[in-house]
């Protein structure tokens, strides 16, 4: 998946993101809006890391990202809808 799909679909995607960095917060992922560079800097910032390494990390992490992201995002956030 690329990158414009990514943030497309962020709001489906921002779960896949809190998984693969539990320091980001709700109102980091809300601010970044799925913009690359700011995820970047997000991760700077949380984790103390260079910045080298925070787009090795986004790298690895787009290359991981499949449709299937899409699907189970929506059918867990219908799944969640529908028990409440």
């Amino acid at each position: 998946m690329n990158w414009d799909t990514i943030q497309g679909n962020w709001k489906q995607i921002t779960g896949r993101a809190k998984q693969q960095w539990g320091k980001l917060t709700d109102d980091d992922l809300t601010l970044v809006a799925g913009h690359r560079d700011q995820l970047a800097g997000k991760l700077q910032e949380r984790y103390g890391m260079a910045k080298d390494e925070a787009e090795n990390q986004l790298q690895a992490w787009e290359k991981s990202a499949d449709d299937s992201w899409l699907n189970a995002s929506s059918d867990a956030a219908h799944a969640q809808k529908h028990q409440r």
